[in-house]
């Protein structure tokens, strides 16, 4: 008889009433991180199978007054909610392998398009409503000679409200390059594998649609009449601000 993974022997042992089922999770991930091959599979269940709550990391008061956004009842949330309108970020946790942690965005707030250059990235919204726009690049065979403008297939233009699954964006599909826009207030649980890193190459770039036809209709026969667009990147006005906040769930002692 085969043998199982001591890991996932590991990871599916009865969760401690104690502790959250992120910090839990964390913990386990911090041995994950010795066996890179075996981390996607690990960050893919924490996304979709954990039923991750708002009070796991600090958020079930905020959580409470995006559930009655807009309610006669909605009066009260002037004391829940920051009179910032930045988006705000909590970090969590990082480690060479992978970080996590959380955007608590306002109302009608944007985080303008943005690529994860080589990245896994698993998006989960924690509460509130949030629009989702995503593209991937269209991998041309005869060099583009653009500079910084590329084209780009949709990938996801729609609204996801929790509770829900994970969005999961890969290095060359799955909506790498996305906008988020608050509908409600909300929060998104983030983790990305390997995490942001210049030295790395994995630098944050921002990009904004350019007008350009496709006369030889090329792109549109590639993307199977999928919608594209081109793509120029670009450095968002000083206005976008994400500020960062207090991380407030159980600590972390990994």
């Amino acid at each position: 008889m085969r043998s199982q993974d001591p890991l996932l022997l590991l990871w599916r042992r009865p969760l401690p009433r104690s502790r959250g089922i992120l910090i839990h999770r964390l913990c386990f991930l911090s041995l994950v991180q010795k066996n890179e091959h075996k981390l996607f599979p690990v960050l893919w269940h924490l996304g979709n199978q954990d039923k991750i709550t708002p009070s796991d990391v600090g958020l079930e008061c905020e959580a409470q007054a995006a559930r009655v956004w807009r309610s006669p009842q909605a009066l009260s949330r002037k004391k829940v909610f920051p009179s910032s309108p930045a988006i705000r970020y909590r970090h969590i946790y990082e480690c060479k392998s992978f970080s996590i942690g959380i955007f608590c965005m306002p109302a009608s707030s944007i985080i303008p398009l943005h690529n994860h250059p080589g990245m896994t990235v698993l998006s989960k919204v924690l509460y509130g409503t949030v629009h989702v726009k995503s593209y991937d690049w269209i991998d041309k065979a005869e060099p583009l000679n653009l500079l910084k403008v590329r084209p780009a297939k949709v990938v996801r233009d729609g609204e996801m409200s929790a509770p829900c699954g994970a969005m999961v964006l890969h290095p060359k599909e799955g909506g790498n390059i996305h906008a988020l826009k608050a509908i409600t207030p909300c929060a998104i649980l983030d983790i990305l594998t390997p995490p942001y890193s210049s030295e790395g190459g994995r630098h944050c770039s921002y990009f904004r649609r350019c007008p350009k036809s496709d006369p030889s209709g090329v792109l549109l026969n590639r993307t199977k009449g999928s919608e594209f667009v081109w793509l120029e990147e670009y450095q968002p006005r000083d206005s976008f601000v994400i500020r960062r906040d207090l991380y407030t769930g159980p600590a972390l002692k990994l």
